[in-house]
């Protein structure tokens, strides 16, 4: 099944990434996690993004603060689909990040999630997955049922409960 590699430009942002390994836990779907600076260690995370292939990693999660170049750098040398994580940081609280990882240029694309979206990019990263593992595509329609069902079991307690004032 394949593999997610998850990388941080610091660690400082393992507590927002920690949502996107519940996920991929829940989902039992393999990654590696690393800290790699696109720009205090621009050889590793060229030499991440060009060996990601070989060691059988099918998407890369890329999260970083501020000028947030990491997912664009990863893009730049793989064809592999990138997935940024802005990270709210600095003065600007994640919007320089936002910015930074959504503005890429033509042929080199970035899917970008919400400042600190570390969740939606796993989940993400699992429909993707989900397009070539059937069984990651089941876990997904599992999941989805249970938060449909969630939210109406949600429905019928405020319903009960609107009755009973309605009725008092």
């Amino acid at each position: 099944m394949g593999k997610v590699l998850l990388l941080m430009g610091s660690d400082s942002d393992f507590e927002v990434m920690k949502k996107a390994l519940k996920v991929f836990k829940e989902l039992e779907i393999p990654f590696l996690i690393d800290v790699c600076s696109a720009h205090r260690t621009p050889d590793r995370a060229k030499k991440y993004a060009e060996e990601a292939e070989q060691r059988g990693i099918e998407i890369i999660i890329a999260a970083a603060g501020m000028a947030a170049h990491l997912a664009g750098f990863m893009a730049s040398h793989t064809t592999l689909p990138v997935i940024g994580v802005p990270i709210a940081s600095g003065s600007l609280n994640g919007i320089d990040a936002l910015l930074s990882t959504v503005q890429m240029p033509p042929g080199i694309p970035v899917a970008t999630v919400a400042v600190n979206g570390a969740e939606n990019a796993a989940w993400l990263a699992c429909q993707i997955l989900a397009t070539k593992y059937p069984e990651i595509r089941e876990k997904l329609k599992a999941k989805r049922k249970e938060m449909y069902d969630k939210i109406l079991n949600k429905s019928e307690k405020i319903k009960k409960e609107a009755e009973v004032i309605q009725n008092s």
